[in-house]
């Protein structure tokens, strides 16, 4: 079944992976809104390379134009990415996040609601889960308490539950809200024997671990921060469960199918694997056999000890199988992403 497929947030991280692999083993119609605060247009000139489908260049506050949007092409899915996500600032700036996040996400399901939209998967947080006490030996599953301890992960629970209450009175809408755990790495593409990515994560001032440390060892930046190294792990420093951002985007498009024949649901998306920051960074270093300067500062505002997923429900139900759960390539697959992104070939 072809569905026409409005993305916001397309021209982002985590949405243009989405669309990549919908323009790859799909033959839904693809509509993109981005704002390209952060999205990024070469991304977008890429995915064309693929298959076409349509780019508005749009903020999600301009209510008509999105109606006329979901009119004019008859959506009946929405992939709802586009959101602010960097925590620090969250907590220096939370109306901005509550705006931009729970704010535009009201008014889009709102405007889903009567434009008749049939589906929405919603980008959600790990975030939303705060700083447990203490994390049980098979993870966090989607049951674990939710108690945020920053804006940003507040702002992605208070948009959860707006979904949750608007389709409990609207039986034609059904949704699936995906908590993201630490997404990292870069297109998964090989050409010959050699990982060449197209895309990756290109937008200015990122905070991801692996995103930073892949620019210290292209030598972009000279040097990274651990953020406190006297947590109560086995070394000092939190523990993260990285998934690749393909593993990630492969659930996002069998959610599609899934709510077909499915009830709406939440899902952790992680592989339910713990690392530690310096872990991460050992492991940046090894495969691209470069060394770089790390220094340990305090900690940050907002930032949980420990947080690594149960994913069993999402393997379960939805029959998602992570194909990249192996920390040496997620980091081998940034590191290259970061090398091609600084050329004249993209």
């Amino acid at each position: 079944m072809k569905n026409n497929i409005l993305v916001t947030g397309g021209a982002g991280y985590i949405g243009s992976h989405a669309v990549k692999q919908l323009l790859e083993t799909t033959k839904h119609n693809i509509i993109i809104v981005d704002n390209l605060s952060t999205g990024n247009l070469k991304t977008i000139k890429t995915l064309k390379l693929i298959r076409d489908f349509k780019f508005i260049k749009l903020d999600l506050k301009e209510l008509d134009k999105v109606k006329s949007i979901l009119k004019d092409n008859n959506i009946d899915t929405i992939m709802h990415f586009a959101a602010k996500i960097i925590v620090p600032e969250s907590i220096k700036n939370p109306i901005d996040y509550y705006i931009n996040n729970t704010v535009n996400t009201i008014n889009l399901i709102k405007i889903a609601v009567d434009m008749k939209v049939k589906k929405i998967i919603f980008s959600s947080s790990a975030a939303v889960y705060g700083e447990p006490d203490k994390i049980p030996e098979d993870g966090i599953d989607e049951n674990f308490q939710t108690n945020p301890i920053n804006p940003y992960g507040m702002s992605k629970l208070m948009s959860e539950n707006i979904i949750k209450d608007v389709a409990t009175v609207n039986d034609d809408f059904k949704y699936v809200i995906f908590r993201y755990f630490n997404v990292a790495g870069a297109d998964i593409n090989y050409v010959g024997n050699n990982l060449t990515p197209r895309i990756g994560q290109s937008f200015p001032n990122a905070t991801n671990l692996i995103k930073i440390a892949s620019l210290c060892a292209t030598k972009k930046i000279e040097k990274m921060d651990i953020f406190g190294d006297d947590y109560d792990t086995f070394d000092g420093t939190q523990i993260r469960d990285y998934i690749h951002v393909d593993d990630l985007a492969d659930a996002h498009i069998k959610a599609i199918d899934y709510l077909n024949n499915n009830s709406s649901d939440i899902f952790n998306v992680g592989y339910s694997n713990g690392f530690s920051v310096k872990e991460a960074i050992s492991s940046m270093k090894k495969v691209t056999k470069e060394d770089f300067k790390v220094n340990i500062s305090s900690r940050r505002a907002g930032d949980p000890v420990n947080v690594v997923s149960n994913n069993t429900k999402i393997k379960n139900k939805m029959g998602w199988t992570p194909k990249y759960n192996d920390l040496d390539l997620i980091c081998k697959s940034s590191y290259e992403w970061e090398k091609r992104y600084a050329s004249k070939t993209i």
